[in-house]
């Protein structure tokens, strides 16, 4: 596994605290750990490869690894978007293997101090929100924190690392 420097965030942050990797999607703001952030590209055309969800746009080749990019529109059925010169792929690391996720625009790096974030409420159909971690009100808004491991989901970076293109 390959690690990027540029991204060693963590290492300022106090006892107890995390640091998240903040996003926008369909306007909402998003967080994910800064820990699992490998790093992060422009929108790049990737190669599509048949009968995989709709979400999985296709693999990418970084640097000799392939890569499954996931669109986050699509995982949360929210409505898919044109790409702009700010779209961006996070690049994530799950259990040894890597995903990009295709967000609106990256914002920032958060500091979120320990306790500080609440469990979302309850409702029904709560597979719905299987992917959220937790609420946390930062910076005058509500961030929306993921479960970056059921977000990518092993059975996606199974199915990816087995039909990805070779040699590419």
């Amino acid at each position: 596994m390959q690690t990027a420097h540029a991204l060693d965030y963590h290492s300022n942050s106090g006892e107890g605290e995390e640091q998240h990797l903040t996003f926008s999607l369909a306007g909402e703001e998003y967080g994910i750990p800064i820990l699992k952030v490998q790093e992060i590209r422009s929108w790049d055309k990737v190669t599509p490869i048949p009968n995989s969800p709709p979400y999985v746009r296709g693999v990418l080749n970084l640097r000799g690894l392939i890569v499954p990019i996931m669109d986050l529109r699509l995982r949360f059925n929210l409505p898919e978007v044109e790409y702009t010169p700010v779209t961006a792929i996070i690049v994530v690391h799950v259990a040894g293997r890597m995903a990009g996720l295709v967000v609106d625009a990256v914002s920032d790096v958060t500091t979120i101090g320990a306790g500080k974030h609440c469990a979302p409420p309850e409702y029904e159909g709560q597979k719905e929100r299987e992917f959220i971690k937790g609420l946390i009100q930062a910076e005058g808004k509500l961030l929306i924190l993921l479960d970056v491991e059921r977000l990518v989901g092993l059975e996606v970076l199974e199915n990816a690392a087995n039909s990805g293109p070779s040699g590419q």
